[in-house]
């Protein structure tokens, strides 16, 4: 009887509720672990092994210890696995192995799966699955070869361990670093620099345009799905127009050489649109231009179904719609030409106002408990909500109180900020519609 219960209540639950649960479960053990005294080179209070934890399920990257100083390598391979479950999915280990087996996916797995990727409704979830796996585990290998290569030439101590963690770092844009500066050290290295970002884009652009592209390289699509074309684009404009900002307007770097200026532009452009969180210059020198425009590339920058956070490319793409549409009086709402359904577009306008709504009430709470000015705090609040990890200087210096704030702020970064509002909120039982429904604006 007790099993019949739980399997009644598994097939009735919500996809977004297991989605909050199982995320909730691999902090909930990764801080177990971490806490355990062979994990730790020197002693970590609990609060930040659960802001670690977070951090790296969420594949933030913020940290308020050095995770290369202060955890033994075991400890660092916890985070590194945390990384690597958060990066992917919740559950897709465990469906490609159930897949392995020859078994079927039950339907509340396949619809958890589809609802953590935002696919498509034309995707075969099962098939996506073997080819997500496949192309993460090839891509992370090759990154890491590149990156052993290129410690080793630099003489780095533990050069294999270095790149296999960096490389999965930054394939599932987590950001999390065993130097204590980044790659600072780095910042004049074009090598590291390239298979960093190409890493980086790869994790971030989405799964969703992967399967698509090698679709259409192996003959079994024509085409690029709507939603592909519109992430490359966004994410071309992006890097191209930020790196263009960056170079001309960031005073901190005018004294560099021309080329390793350029490195350094598109690198901290990169970095923010993908959500990755590495740096290669310190954020909190940066100008207040250039931090303006890196909070609408940390909000926008990164895709669905990929390894980055925020709002997501696509979001933007119909709230454009939307704005352009109205202000040019059409009777619908189209991008490039293409209509954008009705059930698309409330999604869109739902997410961005509850991750406003979010963000405003995150600020006041941070303001009532951090020592910093408006623009330090606005950095690290959008940092953790859109799981970037950059951070310019606060992130250290926290509050016990503000830690907890910026916890809950990665988690509901990694679960989706408005899965995580539906998981969280009240079946409507209503329904019923009011009988005077207009609103003025």
């Amino acid at each position: 009887m007790p099993l019949k219960r739980s399997k009644s209540y598994l097939s009735n639950v919500s996809p977004a509720k297991v989605l909050l649960f199982g995320y909730l479960s691999y902090v909930a053990v990764g801080w177990v672990l971490l806490s355990l005294p062979f994990s730790q080179a020197m002693p970590v209070a609990s609060l930040d092994n659960l802001f670690i934890v977070t951090s790296a399920v969420s594949t933030t990257g913020l940290v308020t210890v050095d995770p290369g100083q202060s955890y033994s390598f075991i400890g660092q391979l916890v985070i590194l696995v945390l990384i690597q479950l958060g990066g992917i999915g919740y559950m897709t280990f465990g469906s490609f192995i159930i897949l392995s087996t020859r078994h079927k996916m039950s339907s509340l797995r396949s619809e958890v799966s589809r609802k953590a990727f935002a696919l498509p409704s034309d995707f075969r979830i099962a098939r996506f699955i073997r080819l997500v796996i496949t192309f993460t585990l090839i891509t992370e290998l090759i990154g890491a070869i590149l990156l052993y290569a290129i410690f080793s030439y630099n003489n780095e101590d533990n050069a294999i361990w270095l790149a296999i963690f960096h490389s999965i770092s930054a394939f599932c844009t987590a950001g999390f670093s065993l130097f204590s500066n980044s790659f600072e050290s780095y910042a004049d290295n074009v090598y590291l620099n390239l298979v960093i970002a190409t890493l980086s884009y790869l994790g971030a652009i989405g799964f969703i345009v992967m399967v698509d592209v090698w679709h259409l390289l192996t003959g079994k699509s024509r085409y690029l799905h709507f939603a592909s074309k519109v992430i490359l684009e966004i994410t071309f404009w992006f890097s191209l127009v930020g790196t263009i900002l960056f170079f001309v307007m960031e005073p901190s770097i005018q004294a560099l050489p021309n080329w390793e200026r350029l490195l350094a532009s598109f690198f901290q452009v990169m970095t923010a649109g993908t959500t990755v969180g590495f740096n290669t210059i310190p954020i909190g020198a940066l100008s207040a231009s250039i931090i303006m425009f890196l909070y609408m590339l940390m909000i926008f920058g990164a895709s669905p179904s990929g390894t980055g956070g925020g709002l997501k490319s696509t979001t933007l793409a119909a709230l454009i719609g939307l704005m352009r549409s109205v202000l040019k009086g059409r009777d619908k709402i189209r991008y490039q030409k293409r209509e954008i359904s009705a059930d698309r577009l409330q999604l869109a306008t739902a997410a961005f106002t509850f991750y406003m709504g979010v963000l405003f009430l995150a600020m006041i709470l941070l303001l009532s408990t951090e020592e910093a000015a408006l623009e330090i705090i606005l950095f690290e609040a959008i940092s953790a909500l859109g799981t970037v990890g950059l951070s310019m200087g606060l992130t250290g210096d926290l509050t016990n109180l503000g830690k907890l704030i910026i916890i809950v702020l990665m988690f509901m970064g990694r679960v989706g900020i408005l899965t995580f509002g539906i998981a969280v909120s009240t079946h409507d039982e209503t329904r019923e519609e009011e009988k005077d429904n207009d609103l003025v604006l």
